[in-house]
């Protein structure tokens, strides 16, 4: 058996990689919506617009 002081920092370890991966996959999902945009700027402001809307009509 592993002694859980190990199994602990571990599993910080893990959680930090995870968050590093995330941080970086949230990067380039920002990046890629951004390029979207600028391609594709048409789209982009139909998409803008759509979220206001839905924004507005949402109720907390």
């Amino acid at each position: 058996m592993r002694n859980p002081e190990e199994q602990i920092s571990e599993r910080q370890e893990n959680e930090a990689e995870r968050r590093r991966r995330r941080a970086q996959f949230l990067r380039d999902l920002a990046e890629a919506r951004a390029l979207r945009d600028r391609v594709q700027p048409r789209r982009a402001k139909t998409a803008r617009l759509r979220h206001a809307m839905r924004m507005r009509t949402f109720r907390w």
